[in-house]
Formats: structure tokens, C-alpha cells, sequence
């Protein structure tokens, strides 16, 4: 029977089946539509982008200052691009028959510094634009001109003490927020889930960020973390579920990603097309990264 021929409900069956006897399966998105129409019926586009990347340029001296680690690229969180052949050659062999033709690169953001994974730049970003709104509105720095290392002095890490940042997380998003939020004086909250590793959260205890743990999942400490901070008016929530800020810090990958394809002379057009495998955990950071590459 072709599947082509079956209702929509018929063709879940039949893919749920197979998962359940973890049989690979593949599944087209039917409500997928022409790039250029989805691009402008978007309420996101480039300039947000554009401006997402302006607000880490700025925070790059102050970055460095406070994670030195950031100095070899100038206080950007941001990975090598390099060329992994002998994958290639493994996806390539008849045990795997991937038939890959082009070039087989890996960017390496499970590397990235401060917080170590793909979460790390949306995570980041996002604490830095909250951070610049009080700051500005506070008087800490008189316009987004200034010099951003203030926000390390005294007198900021005293005002930031007084707010509250709460996230989330099975780790690695809460590593990024609490990591963060913690340096600039924020006292930060990771809610996280019966999952989430033991050394993530023995590494953010000795950040000085309280982490509070849940017997349920992954939403469970979503919901409970949304609710205490809604419930607080010096406190504000980091929602990996619905924040424009995540997905804007996780699209300003693909701004970086271009200047290194352009290094490695890659080109890329209608009929060089540039295939990008991403792993996904909720989505957000596989959803922000790849409608950044869509935009450029």
C-alpha cells in the first residue's frame, strides 16, 4: 500500500509503530512551505539578527574581562569550523552508504566557551540584552555606546544582586543562564529536572548560582520555575520554550558561520547547496540556528 494514499491519521499510526519498534523512520513536515514565502511571513527577519550580533559586539570587551577564555576570539562566543574526513570516509562505507560528495564539516559548538554546548550563545545572549535594558534604564551605562566593562564594577554587581534571573533546564540551557547571570552579580536561579546530570549541578552550586531540583521531567521544572518567578517582581524568567531572545542568540550563529565558509573558499548558492545536520533537544537551538542560515 503506498502510504501517499493514506490519511494523515493512518500515516501517524504507521510512523508511531515503527518508533515504538525502533525502526528508522522519516517524517516530512506537510505544512513546509517555499522559503522565500515563510521568510516573509515572519515576524522575526534579518535585522533582528543583525542587531542580535551588534548587542555581543558590544558586551566583547567586558566578555573578555570576565572569561578570559573568550580573548582568543575577541570576546565572541563562537567555534572552529573544521573538516572531519575520516567521518566522512566511516558514513561513506558500504556499512553506512551515506554517499556524501561534498565536503564533510563540523562546527564545533559543543566546544563553546563559558558554558560548553549549542546552548551557550542563545543563553548568553539572552542574559546580556536583559542585563543592557536595567543597566540603561538604571543609569549604569548612559546609552549603548558606553563602556560596557562597567557592568563589572562595583556598582553594577550591587544593583544586579537585587534581581533575579530564573531558568528551566535539564543542564545545559541553566549552564549558560546561571554561568552568566551569576558573573554579573544576578541572583540566578537553575530549576532543573530528576535528569539533569550531577556535575552540571555541582558545577553551577560552585558558580554561586542556587539550583533547585524536581522528581518530574523536563517541563515539570519549566512550569514550576515560570511560576515562582511570575510570582516575583524582581525576578525574570529565561522561557526556552517561547523566548525570541534564545532563538535571535542561537540564529547569530549562522552570521559567524558564513565568515568561515567564506575563509575555507565554500561556496554556497542554488547550485551549491549547504546541507546542515543538527541535533535537537527541544528544538530551540537547532530552530534559531537554522533560521539564521535561512535568512543569509
Amino acid at each position: 500500500m503506498e502510504i501517499d494514499s493514506l490519511s494523515s491519521l493512518e500515516r501517524r499510526e504507521i510512523l508511531l509503530t515503527d518508533i515504538r519498534n525502533a525502526i528508522e523512520v522519516e517524517w516530512a513536515n506537510p505544512m513546509k512551505m517555499n522559503n522565500d514565502d515563510a521568510v516573509l511571513r515572519s515576524s522575526l527577519t534579518l535585522s533582528d539578527i543583525d542587531s542580535a550580533y551588534a548587542r555581543m559586539r558590544r558586551f566583547a570587551p567586558l566578555m573578555k574581562k570576565l572569561f578570559p577564555e573568550t580573548e582568543e576570539r575577541n570576546g565572541l562566543i563562537d567555534s572552529d569550523l573544521v573538516e572531519v574526513s575520516k567521518l566522512r570516509e566511516a558514513l561513506n562505507s558500504p556499512r553506512i552508504g551515506a554517499d556524501i560528495s561534498g565536503r564533510l564539516m563540523m562546527k564545533l559548538d559543543s566546544h563553546l566557551a563559558v558554558a560548553g554546548s549549542v546552548k551557550a550563545r542563545g543563553g548568553i545572549y539572552e542574559v546580556m540584552k536583559h542585563a543592557e535594558i536595567l543597566a540603561v534604564e538604571n543609569g549604569i551605562l548612559e546609552s549603548f555606546e558606553d563602556d560596557y566593562c562597567k557592568l563589572a564594577d562595583e556598582e553594577a554587581r550591587e544593583f544586579f544582586a537585587t534581581r533575579k534571573l530564573q531558568v528551566g533546564s535539564t543542564g545545559n540551557l541553566g549552564l549558560s543562564i546561571g554561568i552568566m547571570g551569576a558573573a554579573l552579580g544576578f541572583q540566578t536561579i537553575v530549576h532543573m529536572s530528576s535528569d539533569a546530570r550531577q556535575w552540571k549541578k555541582d558545577l553551577l552550586r560552585s558558580k554561586g548560582v542556587t539550583v533547585i531540583e524536581y522528581e518530574g521531567n523536563y517541563s515539570d521544572a519549566v512550569k514550576e520555575g515560570r511560576a515562582k518567578s511570575d510570582a516575583d517582581e524582581s525576578s525574570y524568567f529565561v522561557d526556552d520554550e517561547h523566548s525570541q531572545e534564545l532563538f535571535l542568540g542561537y540564529a547569530v550563529a549562522a552570521k559567524m558561520l558564513v565568515r568561515q565558509l567564506a575563509a575555507e573558499h565554500i561556496v554556497v548558492d542554488s547550485d551549491h547547496p549547504l546541507f546542515v545536520y543538527l541535533p535537537c533537544g527541544v528544538g530551540g537551538a537547532p530552530g534559531g540556528i537554522t533560521f539564521g542560515l535561512k535568512q543569509l
